[in-house]
């Protein structure tokens, strides 16, 4: 029986070719590349947890703008995440892979769980623009490595292209907004290191 061609398109969006072509190609690839994209897919967005509690560490000894900041970094990821979830519920996109016929590395996420914005690369990039306003070192490792994850995400067949790059949007949109915001908090930061708080936004 010959096999069943792999459908052009899915629901019609433009890059459907180009994530097949991706697919394809990753069937082509070594073992060990697919499971170290696969392994960084999965748990890659612990590294920017370790950014956020380096950038925090160090913020303490600077600046009370600075430390307000990097205190609210992770809150700043988590709307970010808020952000893409509600995204996800008003678009409804399905997963490329419900639609188009590929085989892809990671399972298949079942019906109702949307595909637009992604987000990984949502709070991957959420991450790295925080850290961008915190400790530009880490955000010069961060930038890469939030690209990279949303690239894997598309290499593993969870995303099409363009729901990761609407997703490192979103995230550095409403990080970039937030962190602004959290500036304004540094008289409270101020005040606080005259408190018993004080280890928690100074460093002596």
């Amino acid at each position: 029986m010959p096999e069943t061609p792999a459908a052009p398109h899915g629901d019609g969006w433009f890059d459907d070719g180009m994530y097949t072509d991706v697919t394809e190609l990753v069937h082509r690839s070594p073992g060990w590349l697919d499971t170290t994209i696969s392994v960084w897919s999965a748990y890659g967005l612990a590294l920017f947890a370790v950014f956020l509690l380096a950038s925090w560490w160090r913020a303490r000894a600077t600046d009370p703008a600075r430390t307000a900041m990097a205190l609210a970094a992770p809150l700043v990821v988590l709307a970010s995440y808020g952000a893409s979830g509600t995204l996800k519920e008003l678009v409804r996109e399905r997963r490329p892979c419900q639609v188009l016929q590929t085989v892809t590395i990671e399972a298949c996420p079942p019906p109702g769980d949307w595909s637009l914005p992604s987000n990984h690369a949502t709070i991957a990039a959420a991450a790295a623009v925080a850290l961008l306003f915190t400790d530009r070192r880490l955000a010069a490792a961060a930038l890469p490595a939030a690209v990279l994850m949303a690239l894997s995400r598309v290499w593993v067949g969870a995303h099409y292209p363009h729901d990761v790059v609407f997703g490192l949007l979103v995230g550095a949109c409403v990080a970039g907004v937030l962190m602004l915001a959290a500036r304004r908090s540094a008289p409270l930061v101020a005040r606080l290191r005259e408190t018993r708080l004080r280890p928690l936004v100074a460093s002596r």
